[in-house]
């Protein structure tokens, strides 16, 4: 099956269960929302679909991309982007060095800066290749974030309270240019997120984690800022 799957998901810290056993599918295009109270282990499931998860948490269960299954892998080969609430750019590194650290490694020279070029494009920010991270707003470093996610060529695509720093109306633009972005590129999209307009704006599923690990769907139509548990 194309896309991203979890497998009997399971996640503790100690004696305390926080997700699952947890069974989700995303094709590709498709937009699955996590949401839930602080603590509840959202951020820690992403962490282990990524490859990253901290060795004093417990996982249990299969991640699976593209129909392969990815558990045992390490981060760097699972092909699986993850943007967080900050940009985490490269304050060493020009705007252009950020973007080519995503891209592979056998792409140089010509090609490399060409794929710099069409990203810095795509993002509405061309010509700022030699541009110091530090002097640019914080939409522009979120975009830039983002395309160098995308440089790497990822089959499945994680968001962790992405837009949650930025401001209300850059974060409805910010919103519509990853969601834009990873349609186009026929990405699964797995987001955790505690605002129920991130959540509305995907049109997608959204599951609410729940007290003791359970997961719940969310109904049509349910006002999504009541669902969440106390």
């Amino acid at each position: 099956m194309s896309g991203l799957s979890l497998r009997r998901a399971s996640l503790s810290l100690g004696d305390a269960p926080l997700v699952g056993p947890l069974d989700l599918s995303m094709s590709r295009g498709e937009v699955v929302t996590l949401m839930g109270p602080s603590g509840s282990g959202k951020s820690s499931l992403l962490a282990w679909v990524c490859g990253t998860l901290a060795p004093a948490f417990a996982a249990s269960g299969t991640v699976l991309v593209d129909g392969a299954d990815v558990t045992a892998l390490p981060a760097h080969r699972r092909r699986i982007g993850i943007l967080f609430q900050d940009d985490l750019l490269f304050p060493h590194l020009s705007v252009g060095g950020n973007l080519g650290f995503g891209l592979p490694a056998s792409v140089r020279g010509s090609a490399r800066r060409a794929r710099i070029a069409a990203a810095l494009a795509d993002a509405e920010l061309d010509g700022f290749e030699h541009r110091d991270p530090a002097t640019l707003s914080g939409g522009q470093r979120a975009r830039i974030a983002l395309m160098r996610t995308l440089l790497a060529e990822p089959r499945a695509l994680l968001l962790d309270e992405p837009f949650g720093k930025l401001d209300v109306a850059l974060r409805d633009r910010m919103r519509r240019f990853v969601f834009e972005r990873a349609r186009r590129l026929a990405l699964p999209v797995l987001m955790v997120t505690h605002d129920p307009e991130d959540a509305a704006a995907t049109g997608g599923t959204v599951l609410h984690l729940l007290a003791g690990g359970t997961v719940r769907r969310a109904d049509p139509g349910e006002e999504l800022a009541d669902a969440l548990p106390a």
